[in-house]
């Protein structure tokens, strides 16, 4: 089975200049990003009668840019890989661009962006690249940064490939920590090739998710996931009743608060929580 990119090495290194080459070579990879470019910009729901100012977070060599730009939008890229700059520079797309990482948060003034985009990007900030990396952290210095680059009452929509359940729940409440309502949207969630995730997040309050792909009727409350701040805070922390102390059910809080946290955690087996022979 094949290795996750963000496995291999660090964005900026992985997307050197053979692998960014690629992205205007490769009939079929342009093809994917365009179509998952395409379905964000449905997924942000932007005003039809409005010119717009878009972020798109890890814009590679713009090809999602120019999405942006046949939808009659002003946009600017954010990537930390140079060479991905560079091909889009030699591509003369009409968005500005940044060299920067997304996990050290974005430098742009409160309320600058009508939306963001990211395709593919996210997941990235999930590693641990060098020693001081912390994916948690990272995580929400990002999403505090986006919160407050965005207008309210607008939409970030950004898709990317979790690795497991634990990674999609830091991402959320990471997301969640920095203010955002929202949720995932799971296009074709049945297929292995066509499914996509989506993470839509809304900056003026809780509102209902978009359709997803792919899912009828009576599947759209199982495919689509949806967190807000609301639903994720709950009842008072008073009010939560917590499992008794070294019970099975406390044991498993712990293990999924601590990868919640990015920390590193023993996988749950039969034998979590279970009382060892000759111990009381």
């Amino acid at each position: 089975m094949a290795r996750r990119p963000e496995h291999l090495a660090p964005p900026e290194i992985f997307y050197g200049v053979d692998e960014s080459r690629k992205y205007t070579s490769n009939s079929r990879m342009i093809d994917i990003q365009l179509t998952m470019s395409e379905r964000a910009v449905e997924l942000m729901a932007l005003p039809e009668d409005r010119h717009c100012l878009l972020l798109d977070l890890g814009c590679g060599s713009g090809l999602s840019g120019s999405v942006l730009e046949e939808h009659g939008h002003t946009w600017v890229g954010v990537d930390i890989s140079k060479a991905m700059l560079d091909v889009a520079r030699d591509r003369e797309v009409e968005g500005d661009l940044l060299l920067g990482d997304l996990g050290q948060g974005l430098p742009f003034r409160a309320g600058a962006f009508d939306g963001a985009i990211s395709i593919s990007a996210l997941q990235w900030l999930c590693n641990a690249d060098k020693a001081g990396h912390k994916p948690a952290k990272r995580l929400l210095a990002f999403f505090s940064s986006l919160y407050a680059s965005l207008s309210r009452g607008s939409r970030a929509v950004l898709q990317f490939y979790p690795e497991n359940n634990q990674q999609t729940e830091l991402v959320m409440a990471q997301a969640t920590r920095a203010g955002f309502f929202g949720g995932l949207v799971i296009d074709f969630p049945h297929s292995t090739k066509a499914k996509k995730v989506f993470l839509v997040l809304m900056t003026g309050g809780a509102q209902a998710l978009p359709q997803a792909l792919g899912t009828g009727a009576s599947e759209q409350e199982e495919d689509q996931v949806g967190y807000s701040s609301e639903r994720v805070r709950g009842k008072p922390q008073r009010f939560q009743r917590k499992g008794l102390k070294n019970s099975r059910d406390w044991v498993q809080e712990k293990k999924e608060r601590r990868r919640r946290q990015g920390k590193q955690t023993a996988n749950d087996s039969k034998y979590s929580a279970r009382r060892r022979c000759g111990k009381f």
